[in-house]
Formats: structure tokens, sequence, C-alpha cells
């Protein structure tokens, strides 16, 4: 999805947050896998990315280009020659891996590791994600030093993501937890015509359509009259009308009326 307002990429870094989770790429294969992840990061506003032994170095340039502009994580980016020294200021660790390990640890869902993660950061303390290189995954040591297994409910007979992907799943879940955006809305347009309609608006409009009704011989019946416009005004009243759409249902009804007295929407039948 291109969803990037380019007016306001400047502000990217005040959707950041220091106490957003790390992620750790284990020995990361590709420059491109990296600069993809930096974009996944900056998706969801987290801004720690930390390196172990990249092969071959690290390809900024395809990394740079993979990312789509997310040069904000790519330049604080750090690198270490270990797990141990990149998760060393950290209290608690997820570790991603889709194989079964002889080791008994609690395993968690995105969710719930995001939800963990917002608690640890009310007290200061700092969470990261380990992921292993893209064809094997994280070493047994790696997954030793883990406090839990971030395991993703997926298909089960196709599970398989990319780094990105993954570094993704988890983000979005941990930014929804600092986020308040209403699960239902309507947008708001920067035209003034787009702006919700007011009741005065939206009043003018029912008593227009209803006299142009009238004038048709709709509205005939006279005890039935009342309730025939309360349903009408109803069906309009579950919609959010906007003054663009007060507008354009106006200029229907009043092309419709012409049409009938003879005017442009004559049919010419």
């Amino acid at each position: 999805m291109a969803g990037t307002d380019r007016r306001r990429k400047s502000e990217a870094a005040e959707f950041c947050r220091d106490d957003a989770p790390a992620i750790i790429l284990v020995e990361p294969q590709l420059g491109e896998n990296i600069g993809m992840v930096a974009r996944a990061m900056l998706n969801c506003g987290l801004i720690d990315l930390r390196i172990v032994n990249p092969r071959d170095g690290w390809d900024r340039d395809k990394a740079e280009k993979s990312s789509s502009g997310a040069s904000l994580v790519l330049n604080r980016a750090r690198f270490f020659t270990s797990t141990k020294e990149a998760v060393a200021d950290l209290e608690t660790i997820y570790a991603t891996t889709a194989r079964p390990r002889d080791m008994v640890k609690p395993m968690v869902t995105p969710r719930q590791a995001a939800k963990e993660s917002v608690e640890l950061a009310t007290r200061d303390l700092k969470t990261g994600v380990l992921f292993g290189k893209e064809a094997k995954g994280l070493h047994n040591d790696d997954v030793a030093m883990a406090d839990a297994i971030l395991h993703l409910p997926l298909n089960p007979a196709f599970a398989s993501l990319n780094l990105a992907q993954a570094v993704l799943l988890i983000g979005y879940e941990w930014f929804t937890m600092n986020d308040d955006t209403e699960d239902r809305y309507i947008p708001q347009t920067r035209s003034k015509s787009g702006r919700p309609a007011t009741k005065a608006e939206v009043l003018g409009f029912y008593e227009h359509l209803e006299a142009e009704l009238d004038n048709s011989g709709f509205l005939r019946v006279e005890e039935k009259r009342p309730s025939m416009v309360r349903n009408i005004r109803n069906i309009f009243a579950r919609i959010d009308l906007t003054l663009q759409e007060v507008q354009t249902l106006r200029g229907i009804v009043a092309f419709l009326s012409q049409g009938r007295s003879g005017g442009p929407g004559k049919s010419t039948k």
C-alpha cells in the first residue's frame, strides 16, 4: 500500500518512541532485507534497529533503496559482533522462531508481547525482539537468552514470512497499543465542502426533497404523509452527510423536478 503523506514525511520521527521494542537482526544475509525491515519499523514507529554480524558487511545502498525512504531508522542502526552484546541493555527479550526447540519457554503472540512491552515501558524497562537469518532462523544459543518465544499464529500449513513481514506484524501490534484511532470513522477532508453538514443544511435538503415529493404527488395520502416523511428522513439520518453530499442531493432533486416540469431533465420519449 502506498500510503505515505509526502507532505508529512518530515514528521515521521514524532511518531517514533524511544521506549519501543528494539528490533535485533542476527546475521541478516541481504542489505535489501535490512532496508525493508527499516521500512516496516518506521511504519510502526519503531526506531531502535540493531544488527548482529550481517553477511558480507552491510550494503547501505541496497538497504537504502529498499527502505522506501526510512533513512531515519537506517541512520540510527547499530552494529554488534554478538547477540549477547546487542541485548546487553535490555531487560526482556522475545525470540522469533517457527521451529520447535528442546527448550521450555513461555510462548506469546505478537499482541501479548506488545501488551507486555507497553507495560514494561511504564516501569522504564526495555524490551527487544530477536530475528534470525532469513534461511535458518536463530541459533539455539540466541533463543536460550530470550525470556519468551514469540509465536505468530498463522496458517499452520504455510506460515512462511520474510523478515520485513514478521517485523511489520509485531510492530503493528505494538503501535496499535499506543494508538487511539477509532475503529470506524469518516475521514475529514481539507475542503470546506468536505466538512460534515450542519443540521440546518440537512434540514434544508429534507424540506427541498419533501416539497418536490408533494409536487409530484408521492406524498398525496395525507394520513400517511407524516410517517412517510419520518421514514425518508431516517434513511438519510443514518448517513453522516457532508456539505458536498447535501449539495449533490439537492442538485439531483432539482434536476429531477426540472425534468418533470419540462426542463432539461424531461424524457424525450
